[in-house]
């Protein structure tokens, strides 16, 4: 039984929600996002409290009941407050600029590396060596960082490469004579 499905989601300040038969639309400031519900799977509303329930006692309904409720959280904080997922450049000659709807990379290849950005991602860059995702929807902002991230990870002698802001490379010893 999936301990996840039991807690109720609080809708925040300025957050609707929207049921319409297994489709969920949740609206707030930084836009809309929308869900299919399992067919396995209830949602009630009670006063901003969203709860969800296994139509039936089995161990899938309530693994899905527990996968929806999950996602129903990351919506609704998505729409409220927003995700946002942070990338270094680690390297000489390595950077990044984001112009409009693509950021270029220039990432030690012989040719500069353009990213178009997605609807409903905005990528900002701070500095020359600093990525900045932010969007609504968290497996999205989570994607485009993974995507980017692909183009050059970081490897691990000198530590180059496309990294998470938190993340820590282990750096193996170069070989000795």
């Amino acid at each position: 039984m999936s301990r996840v499905a039991k807690s109720p989601i609080g809708l925040a300040k300025g957050v609707s929600l929207a049921v319409d038969g297994q489709n969920v639309t949740v609206k707030g400031g930084k836009g809309s996002l929308t869900l299919r519900l399992h067919p396995d799977v209830t949602l009630s509303e009670d006063d901003g409290v969203l709860t969800v329930k296994p139509r039936v006692e089995s161990k899938t309904a309530w693994c899905q009941a527990g996968t929806a409720r999950a996602v129903l959280r990351n919506m609704v904080e998505g729409v409220s407050q927003g995700f946002q997922r942070r990338l270094t450049l680690v390297g000489v000659g390595y950077r990044a600029q984001a112009k409009g709807q693509t950021l270029g990379l220039s990432l030690g290849f012989s040719h500069p590396v353009e990213y178009r950005v997605p609807e409903g991602i905005t990528i900002e860059t701070p500095s020359q060596t600093e990525i900045v995702i932010s969007g609504a929807d968290r497996q999205k902002v989570g994607q485009v960082a993974a995507d980017i991230r692909r183009y050059r990870p970081p490897e691990p002698y000198k530590g180059k490469g496309i990294r998470y802001t938190d993340e820590t490379v282990l750096r193996k010893e170069a070989k000795k004579k």
